[in-house]
């Protein structure tokens, strides 16, 4: 059974390796772990029997969020991580009072754009020649709601 839970010190070398495996610019250890001494952070990661499948990271301002990274293991995809650590996400920022979440996504990232678009988020933006190895724009996608 799949537990999400917020991340603790235990998960920051196995979210760190799951960053370097699935991000050409991965973030380091080092700052991965200081998102937990980060007030604005809330960092949630997916796990079954001990073993992290994946994560998510955001940032908060006041009543709005950003995604920082979200990533799954790549043998454990297409299985609703994703979903429902960006749902459950979502439902932890509402209780804090945020009212909306922003994130970047490669543009050519056709599955998860796919993902965020059924999750409720739409395109407000584009960042030209935001991302490195490969250069590619980014996608600004937001979603907000009532609380």
């Amino acid at each position: 059974m799949i537990k999400i839970e917020k991340m603790s010190e235990e998960f920051v070398p196995a979210v760190a390796a799951l960053e370097a495996a699935c991000f050409s610019m991965p973030w380091s250890e080092r700052s991965i772990a200081g998102e937990l001494n980060n007030s604005l952070a809330l960092w949630l990661v997916a796990v079954e029997n001990g073993k992290l499948l994946g994560y998510i990271g955001s940032q908060s301002v006041l009543d709005e969020a950003d995604v920082m990274n979200v990533a799954v293991d790549p043998d454990f995809r297409r299985k609703g991580i994703a979903v429902v650590l960006v749902e459950s996400l979502i439902e932890m920022l509402m209780k804090s009072g945020v009212r909306c979440l922003t994130l970047e996504v490669r543009a050519g990232n056709d599955p998860a754009i796919s993902l965020y678009e059924k999750l409720g988020f739409i395109q407000v933006g584009r960042r030209p020649g935001y991302y490195q190895k490969p250069k590619e724009d980014a996608l600004i996608l937001r979603k907000e709601w009532e609380i």
